[in-house]
């Protein structure tokens, strides 16, 4: 079943930015979602009705999670279900940068099975099936195993860095880089960029599912901030944080945080 959804993501996510790329950041039509949850734009919600016809066309039976579609319940009774971020990096977008990313996925039975993480102006497609690898625009990926974690080079927002989150009352020593989607920061921990991203704040899984298949089957691990593994298609769809690297730095990261 990972081999069959797979290709279908593809072809949603180039579709989604060829939707996505027709607005111009700048220009197009934004305003500010209630109770402070961030920018929504009018390519936001177009990217979503091109995906939502697309995929459900497809799989009608499967459940729909999407962060610019109201949520019900009926996903829950779904063995499949499409978890989607139309455009994850909405403030980049706006800003006519070009790291936002499409984040298209499969869970079934709380599990990521396919995941494309999509750069439509960078044209780097990230790819994972469960048990089958992961790839960037079609080559294998492997994740970084720098065992020191002072070697390393951590995606983290300023936040994650706060002494109450760690065991030793202050972060430990590593280089933090940052990328403004959570998407394509698992993307990169995936591809070996970097040896490890963290958030510890409470992170919706559209913004997750996709790149966490691709940090596992690049070889590395990723979990909630306590170490336990991630599951998808909750009731309430946010996670308990992420922390994600090749084994030995995701391993550190977890001992050292309170």
């Amino acid at each position: 079943m990972p081999a069959r959804d797979l290709p279908l993501l593809i072809d949603a996510a180039r579709i989604a930015g060829r939707v996505a790329t027709s607005f111009v950041g700048k220009t197009a039509r934004r305003w500010d979602k209630p109770g402070d949850a961030g920018p929504v734009t009018e390519a936001d919600l177009a990217v979503n009705d091109v995906l939502q016809t697309t995929l459900r066309l497809a799989r009608p039976d499967y459940g729909w999670l999407s962060e610019e579609t109201e949520d019900t319940t009926e996903r829950l009774g779904k063995d499949r279900v499409f978890i989607i971020d139309p455009i994850d990096g909405t403030r980049s977008f706006v800003e006519g940068s070009n790291t936002w990313a499409h984040s298209l996925a499969v869970a079934e039975a709380g599990v990521i099975t396919a995941a494309v993480v999509f750069l439509p102006m960078r044209d780097k497609l990230y790819a994972a099936a469960k048990g089958e690898g992961a790839t960037l625009n079609g080559k294998d990926l492997r994740a970084a195993h720098q065992p020191d974690l002072s070697q390393t080079t951590v995606l983290a927002a300023k936040p994650a860095l706060m002494d109450h989150y760690w065991k030793s009352r202050s972060a430990p020593t590593f280089k933090r880089s940052y990328r403004p989607s959570l998407a394509y920061r698992l993307a990169l921990v995936g591809q070996g960029r970097f040896d490890a991203m963290i958030t510890l704040r409470r992170s919706w899984e559209w913004d997750i599912a996709a790149g966490a298949l691709i940090v596992t089957e690049a070889g590395g691990t990723c979990s909630d901030q306590t170490g336990r593994p991630l599951v998808f298609n909750n009731a309430d769809p946010r996670l308990n944080g992420v922390v994600a690297g090749g084994a030995p730095a995701q391993a550190a990261l977890i001992a050292a945080l309170a």
